[in-house]
């Protein structure tokens, strides 16, 4: 009976604005049946038979003077389904003008003692006139909810919401005014059992607790929506979470919390995995930033990646003078460039499609433009890919810096800012070797610059930090790419933990680093908790609602770590004024004897021969050795 009353209220809302003469027909029949009723129980069973025709003629008469009043009031020129309440106070005031006449009407029958009229009294013209108004503003409040609730919200999830106080209270208030709704509220719940309140705007609060699983399957609930102001808290509150994707439902959030109003709708958004990793909330110095980039010449290597192209998107909010942005891959380029045209269309910006390691180009790009500051984010990363290919590893990731950060000593850069990983740390892979080379060439530039060996002013700086999460390559976008195709979701150890941070928060700590940098420092970013990969997976299939999915465990890759490191043993950190930045303290090498090391490792790199390659690049980093690697024979020797 339900889905059969559903279908028909589908039909008739699909049919457009009902006819004006058929909500007139309506009122009218609403009268005439209030009249009938109030005279049957007014005046018996007996008399109402006896006059039921003379009863007929006589609201026939009274009617003509309520279709007068209705006209007047234009009470029938409304769509019923968006009535309001001005539309019901018109029914209000025509039915009492209309009565008032229809009094006046009563007591000129009644002393004339015509017969054509049945005899009627004052009080049953007031019952019918106050009834009626009754049952007129309850059809059109009916139809109303039926189009408000069945209608427009008949497949809108079952929602609880987190959080009881303000923000909770107020998204709650937000999504019920949506037409149409996006959620049913049908409750709350919080941890915070002392308020002791049972209901919130008409639903039931629920304590959370291990019954939470529960409730939210009985009550039939398909998302729970996290309160702005309990973001943070939600995302440290892993048992929570656990609670909720057990129970089978999503969890939505506020898009940005911190900029959420709540006198306007909220805009939610499914959770991904990377909200709901604990991490504290990170405050950068914006005004230094500023101070720094505006009205500057900003080049950005390696600008169609992930981190380049954030990157790029946080400077251009500083309104440089001139953007010059490098990439080789033709096609992400292009969306920089189309981007960029759309969102910031009076900042100068070059988008150039060559490779960092073309040193005459880029020597005349430098001689042309005169950037002030240079971030270098281009580089190969992938661990398995460079294990099989060394000699790209340090013709691209070596070599680049050397061609980027000697141009840039040549034509008077400010500052140098070059983006590094955490797996130059005690590195057991190519990649992570080479990126340690680049740490050291550019620190020794630095040092060079400042005793005097070279002739130089630009201020070299390093940014080391860990994973960032949806970049290219990185496990989520490989996760969900699994669960889409059915699984198995592939990990390739049980217990191999990695660092994470958000694409943005690591461009931020990235800018903000490189505004306290004086050069020749390494800055180490705070990357939090290390997170279990088994775990991430797993949390990923079930956010995912696919079921049957299996975690398969591929072992190590070659030259892959089961922990990263953020630090090696022999360095130490300084703090900074940010609490998530400290310097690193490490070894400073002889730019002139490591000049000539590269020299030499990117001639045997020339020669395409692996073995000679990860030997120099072992003699040149002491402390890299390989780990389930073919290269791991050069340890042993």
């Amino acid at each position: 009976m339900s889905g059969r009353f559903n279908k028909l209220v589908n039909w008739y809302f699909s049919k457009g604005a009902t006819p004006y003469w058929i909500i007139v027909a309506i009122d009218c029949a609403i009268i005439y049946i209030v009249w009938l009723l109030v005279y049957r129980f007014t005046e018996g069973e007996a008399r109402f038979i006896y006059n039921f025709w003379r009863l007929s003629r006589t609201v026939g008469v009274f009617m003509i003077l309520h279709l007068i009043f209705f006209k007047v009031f234009h009470t029938y020129s409304v769509v019923v389904r968006y009535a309001s309440f001005v539309d019901l106070l018109k029914i209000a005031y025509s039915m009492l003008c209309s009565s008032a006449l229809v009094v006046g009407l009563h007591y000129i029958t009644n002393t004339c003692k015509t017969g054509f009229l049945a005899f009627t009294h004052g009080y049953q013209i007031v019952m019918v006139c106050l009834i009626s108004i009754l049952m007129m503003c309850f059809v059109r409040i009916l139809v109303k909810y039926l189009y408000d609730v069945l209608y427009l919200s008949g497949t809108a999830p079952r929602a609880f919401v987190y959080g009881i106080k303000d923000g909770g209270v107020g998204l709650a208030k937000s999504i019920k005014s949506e037409k149409p709704a996006k959620f049913i509220i049908k409750g709350f719940i919080s941890h915070d059992s002392s308020l002791n309140i049972a209901r919130l705007l008409g639903e039931k609060v629920y304590q959370i607790d291990e019954n939470l699983p529960n409730v939210l399957k009985k009550n039939r609930v398909e998302a729970v929506l996290v309160s702005p102001v309990r973001t943070e808290e939600f995302r440290r509150d892993k048992q929570l979470q656990d609670y909720i994707i057990n129970s089978g439902a999503k969890i939505y959030m506020v898009s940005a919390p911190n900029e959420w109003n709540k006198d306007e709708p909220a805009q939610l958004k499914p959770v991904k995995i990377e909200d709901l990793l604990p991490r504290d909330q990170i405050q950068v110095d914006m005004e230094s930033i500023g101070a720094l980039l505006t009205g500057a010449k900003v080049l950005v290597s390696g600008s169609a990646g992930s981190i380049g192209y954030e990157l790029v998107r946080q400077i251009a909010k500083f309104d440089p003078a001139e953007m010059i942005l490098i990439d080789q891959a033709e096609s992400p380029q292009h969306d920089v460039r189309v981007e960029m045209s759309k969102k910031y269309p009076n900042i100068k910006v070059y988008t150039i499609v060559t490779s960092v390691c073309h040193s005459s180009r880029m020597d005349r790009i430098f001689e042309h433009h005169r950037p002030d500051y240079v971030f270098h984010a281009a580089a190969y990363k992938h661990v398995p890919m460079m294990e099989d290919n060394p000699q790209e590893a340090v013709l691209n990731n070596v070599y680049s810096t050397k061609v980027l950060a000697d141009a840039a000593v040549k034509y008077g850069v400010k500052k140098f800012v070059m983006i590094s990983t955490d797996k130059a740390v005690n590195p057991t892979n190519v990649m992570g070797c080479s990126k340690r080379i680049c740490e050291m060439y550019v620190q020794s530039l630095n040092r060079a610059e400042e005793k005097g060996e070279i002739e130089g002013k630009t201020q070299f700086v390093t940014t080391r930090f860990g994973n960032v999460l949806g970049s290219n390559g990185s496990v989520i976008p490989i996760f969900e790419r699994q669960i889409r195709e059915g699984g198995p979701v592939t990990v390739t150890d049980p217990n191999i933990v990695r660092y994470f941070m958000l694409i943005p928060e690591a461009c931020e700590l990235v800018l903000e680093a490189g505004t306290m940098g004086h050069g020749g420092e390494i800055f180490v970013f705070d990357m939090g908790e290390p997170v279990r990969i088994a775990d991430l997976a797993q949390r990923m299939i079930k956010l995912s609602g696919a079921d049957g999915i299996e975690i398969v465990y591929t072992g190590l890759r070659e030259g892959e770590k089961l922990y990263e490191e953020v630090l090696s043993d022999k360095e130490s950190t300084l703090p900074t004024s940010h609490e998530k930045i400290h310097i690193a303290k490490v070894r400073e090498y002889d730019f002139a004897s490591l000049s000539k090391d590269i020299d030499e490792l990117l001639e045997i790199a020339r020669s395409y021969d692996p073995m000679k390659i990860v030997a120099k690049m072992k003699e040149i980093v002491p402390e890299y050795v390989s780990n389930n690697s073919v290269y791991t024979v050069l340890d042993k020797k």
